[in-house]
């Protein structure tokens, strides 16, 4: 007699888990005035949890041509896999298999508007403390988001904004 036995692989969201975004602006060292920027992490309680969450935030990155520790410039359009829209003050980034969205801060809104682009991060490190309806304060926020740790390990890239047409 022969048994066979199957491994059901968990899929990337639940790996991956509650993704979060946030929108801020501030300066950033190599440009003047304000800079907008938008961060997706994940929570890390995935069924693996941060360990889990962090290996397929990394996969997601690679898929998409935003490796870990890299710095991907689209401001001017092309090809690429993540649309970032603006509408009703709320940015809507646009990945594969997944649409993720944030209510932005009018500063936000107005550097967005004056820049046409946004920095975006993705980062594989989990951020448990910052859970959807808690705010964060901005010290909290410079911990993580400006963590070499965090950094190092998420993908960057530089996203044109667009609107919808109506």
């Amino acid at each position: 007699m022969t048994s066979a036995t199957s491994a059901v692989q968990p899929s990337r969201a639940a790996l991956l888990g509650s993704l979060i975004v946030i929108a801020w602006s501030g300066e950033h060292p190599d440009e003047s005035g304000d800079v907008p920027f938008l961060m997706a992490y994940p929570l890390g309680d995935g069924v693996q949890g941060p360990e889990g969450a962090e290996v397929a935030a990394r996969a997601l990155l690679e898929e998409i041509g935003m490796p870990a520790g890299s710095v991907v410039d689209q401001s001017h359009g092309g090809s690429f896999p993540l649309t970032l829209i603006v509408q009703a003050g709320r940015a809507v980034l646009t990945m594969p298999t997944m649409v993720a969205q944030c209510p932005a801060p009018p500063e936000w809104l107005e550097a967005a508007a004056g820049r046409g682009t946004v920095h975006f991060m993705f980062a594989t490190r989990s951020w448990p403390e910052a859970t959807p309806g808690v705010a964060v304060t901005n010290e909290q926020l410079r911990a993580f988001a400006g963590a070499e740790e965090t950094i190092t390990t998420a993908g960057h890239c530089v996203l044109p904004v667009r609107r919808l047409r109506g």
